[in-house]
């Protein structure tokens, strides 16, 4: 089967949600009924920028393989091939892990 890409439009990102903590600092096992929704994943692709007012297009300041932070209910959820992705408009990345 072909590799699939995905290019997000205008001012759009595709994120791969990286995996939750198993365990917490303390060495405590998080069962997966009580794992949150990971907030952290990295970028996979971006769109083009975002489309100001008058037309011009307003370059992302976040690039493919940034490792980013979230809103816990943002983006869309997606399925592309085997992997499961979020697509997440830039104004809903809080930060960018450095």
């Amino acid at each position: 089967m072909e590799k699939q890409k995905v290019q997000p439009l205008a001012d759009r990102v595709l994120v791969e949600p990286l995996e939750a903590e198993e365990k917490t600092a303390g060495g405590i096992v998080i069962p997966d009924s009580a794992k949150e929704k990971q907030q952290k994943g990295k970028v996979v692709a971006v769109g083009k920028g975002r489309i100001t007012e008058d037309g011009k297009v307003t370059p992302l300041e976040v690039k493919v393989n940034d490792q980013v932070l979230f809103g816990r209910y943002s983006g869309t959820e997606v399925k592309v091939g085997a992997g499961d992705y979020l697509i997440i408009k830039e104004d809903d990345i809080l930060a960018i892990i450095r």
